[in-house]
């Protein structure tokens, strides 16, 4: 779906983000992988070198709040490719879950300064070096969260709302210049995470069995989805197959919110 594409990845990471790496990689895009974390970005660069050998990968560690970090990764792309056609922005951090009443907003201030300003900072730098060539696509990863309203994430759910809003902004504001954007909204991903989360509800007493079905009573194909199932649904959005597909907010849950 991505054959000769150059991408840009931020939040690469243990979960999804991994598996958007490698699922563009294994689709034909070669791939610019961004998170703060060095060891993991280079972890998933052998693995992607390792089963795609002809891919060629480019690791630059970024903190996407910092406007300088995210100028560099796209220079530094740029430089190696010459071009950006596809960018998704994965990289998130969650404010502290707690009621609305006892929030601290200057917890909600620092996710938010990566989740929705430190995203929009990329992605404007990204669609200046888009627009000369009149195309590109960008790929917003959010949460049903903003959807299925749960106690105690009001600030995550109100930094993915933000996004949301901003997704549908831009792509009525960059169609002219032939780039798409579009949002994958998910919802429980059978990863690292939520493999953590059952882990300690076993350790609580519960049995495993009984964990699952709790998460999946909602969900009618009855599964967790998994994510690298997650994942090709972003390569999808991303790829010429979704060439006129743009503004659309793809829920990607097993059929847990249909919106």
């Amino acid at each position: 779906m991505l054959k000769d594409k150059v991408s840009i990845i931020s939040g690469i990471g243990p979960g999804l983000g991994q598996e958007l790496a490698y699922v563009f990689a294994r689709e034909g895009s070669d791939v610019v992988l961004a998170a703060r974390t060095e060891s993991k970005l280079e972890e998933v660069a052998d693995e992607i070198k390792r089963q795609w050998p002809e891919r060629r990968v480019l690791v630059c560690p970024t903190d996407i709040s910092d406007p300088e970090r995210t100028q560099h990764l796209v220079d530094a792309t740029l430089a190696e490719f010459g071009r950006i056609d596809c960018l998704v922005n994965s990289a998130f951090i969650p404010p502290a879950f707690t009621m609305f009443t006892d929030a601290d907003f200057a917890n909600w201030k620092k996710a938010f300064d990566v989740t929705v300003f430190g995203t929009l900072d990329l992605t404007q730098k990204v669609a200046k070096a888009m627009q000369p060539a009149g195309r590109g696509s960008i790929v917003f990863i959010n949460s049903m969260i903003q959807k299925k309203p749960l106690m105690a994430q009001a600030g995550y759910a109100s930094s993915k709302g933000a996004l949301t809003a901003a997704a549908r902004m831009l792509a009525k504001e960059l169609g002219p210049s032939g780039i798409r954007v579009n949002t994958a909204s998910m919802g429980w991903m059978w990863g690292p995470p939520v493999e953590m989360y059952v882990d300690f509800s076993v350790s609580s007493g519960r049995t495993r069995d009984d964990v699952i079905a709790e998460i999946t009573k909602d969900i009618p194909l009855g599964i967790i989805p998994d994510d690298a199932d997650c994942a090709n649904a972003v390569a999808f959005l991303a790829s010429d197959y979704a060439s006129v597909i743009t503004g659309a907010d793809l829920n990607v849950n097993g059929g847990e919110i249909m919106l």
